[in-house]
């Protein structure tokens, strides 16, 4: 199989794994830590109408979820693209990175998870997930 080819099926199958991992987390994290009274998890404009009933706590699995989706995203990728891993691991991170503007941009939320999330669940993950699966 061609390199490019690889590569481009590598990172595809990045972005559906980190993706399905994200999803996976959001979707459990309801059942972990219930969200405040009157707001649906599952519409945006619930949780944009009533940000201001989340707690810290709130955030800590749309945190994980990102980091952990971009990890593992990022991971998958590289261990199956044939070369450039490190350039590959970074573009999983920035696909992630645009996905979590967006969210910044939809849903809002408070100054401080913007910057933790936006500053280490991304970038930083697919650097990691780079790191981790070059040492295997």
């Amino acid at each position: 199989m061609s390199p490019v080819v690889r590569n481009v099926l590598a990172v595809l199958a990045g972005v559906a794994v980190g993706t399905i991992v994200n999803m996976g987390i959001i979707q459990l994290s309801g059942s972990i830590i219930p969200p405040p009274e009157g707001i649906d998890p599952s519409d945006m404009e619930s949780i944009k109408a009533n940000a201001h009933l989340l707690e810290a706590k709130h955030f800590i699995f749309p945190f994980l979820a990102h980091a952990m989706g971009t990890l593992i995203g990022a991971y998958t990728a590289v261990r199956f693209a044939a070369n450039n891993h490190k350039n590959l691991a970074l573009g999983i991170g920035g696909w992630f990175l645009l996905g979590g503007i967006a969210a910044v941009f939809l849903i809002g939320g408070p100054l401080w998870f913007t910057v933790l999330d936006l500053g280490l669940a991304y970038i930083p993950m697919g650097l990691l997930g780079w790191m981790l699966a070059k040492k295997e």
